[in-house]
């Protein structure tokens, strides 16, 4: 009797090991096929033009941000730090396109160089595009794309993210 009572023991863990994995299956199927109940597929909507006002007083260089958004477009983030951790004043604010791409501008006092690196992996120049009447550099990254200005030691501006060089372009239009 004493051997079938173990036995017995074993096997309600296991069961209950079983009934839990079963369960969490369903919870990670329903988390993931459930759309979010803002209609807006997990995007959420930030204001900026606060925070852009703040920075645009605080920061060493012109800073730029849109005046409005391209039809469609959506900000999801926006940070200004006085001394990032590399010691440079760094703007950013996160877009969400409306063809459902990312998109940010990147603005810092950083080296150009370095300002490039770091908000495109890998990049590589890709040609220029004008827009309204000033030249931005092409720059195809790993994962994303960038239109860059440098701007001396005044600071860089990087229009980075998975969006198009012409969502980008669109991007650019918009900044004051």
């Amino acid at each position: 009797m004493a051997g079938n009572s173990s036995k017995r023991g074993r096997q309600t863990v296991r069961d209950m090991v079983l009934s839990m994995a079963a369960v969490g299956v369903v919870v990670v199927i329903g988390y993931f096929s459930i759309p979010s109940a803002d209609g807006n597929s997990g995007v959420h909507p930030v204001t900026y033009q606060v925070e852009m006002a703040s920075a645009k007083r605080a920061a060493p260089y012109p800073l730029l941000g849109p005046g409005t958004l391209p039809a469609g477009w959506v900000a999801t983030s926006v940070t200004y730090s006085g001394h990032d951790r590399s010691g440079h004043a760094a703007w950013h604010l996160g877009l969400h396109t409306a063809s459902g791409q990312y998109a940010a501008v990147e603005q810092s006092d950083g080296r150009p160089e370095d300002v490039v690196a770091q908000n495109v992996p890998g990049g590589k120049p890709d040609g220029a595009s004008t827009v309204n009447g000033q030249e931005w550099q092409r720059v195809q990254g790993d994962h994303y794309r960038a239109l860059t200005r440098p701007a001396g030691s005044t600071g860089t501006t990087v229009l980075t993210g998975t969006a198009s060089y012409e969502e980008l372009a669109q991007l650019a239009a918009a900044l004051n």
